[in-house]
């Protein structure tokens, strides 16, 4: 037995959505996110390997954090505007929730930094631990993505005629 799943957004909320800068700034900003956070990884398992690039994988953490924040600013404005409100919109609020978690484990690496608290592999290991929610994170939110173009394409498809997924 097939279910049919309630669609992500609205008619209203999708015109919102095509219509928002902030959509173009999401956009953006998560390919930016995500490079920033490939090239941290790979120098944050550098420094851990070898001991060596401390400073360049403390850039590059803080670079993606500064990416984090911004991306979760502008994402609760987006999400303010596609459903009038700025956070746990129920089309969104798994994904919210567990930003929180993704936030929370890169401020932990920020109070570790700044304290010297945990010496720099600590540091490092609550680095990947951020880096590990993140794609946690980043796919929840691919995956709405899908279900979102899956719903378009419903949505014009010929009355009548299914789409394959």
């Amino acid at each position: 037995m097939k279910t049919t799943r309630k669609p992500l957004y609205t008619a209203e909320q999708r015109q919102r959505r095509d219509s928002s800068r902030w959509t173009i700034v999401q956009g953006i900003l998560a390919p930016l996110q995500f490079l920033a956070f490939a090239v941290s990884v790979l120098l944050v398992l550098r420094f851990l390997l070898s001991g060596d690039g401390y400073t360049a994988a403390t850039i590059s953490i803080l670079i993606k954090t500064v990416f984090l924040f911004v991306i979760m600013v502008t994402g609760a404005i987006w999400e303010k505007v596609v459903f009038g409100q700025y956070l746990f919109a129920p089309a969104f609020f798994w994904e919210d929730v567990f930003s929180f978690a993704v936030i929370t484990l890169h401020v932990a690496y920020l109070w570790a930094l700044w304290t010297g608290a945990l010496g720099a592999e600590g540091q490092m290991l609550i680095a990947l631990a951020a880096y590990a929610t993140y794609i946690v994170n980043a796919g929840q939110f691919l995956w709405k993505l899908r279900m979102a173009r899956l719903d378009a394409a419903r949505d014009s498809a010929p009355m009548g005629r299914g789409v394959a997924a």
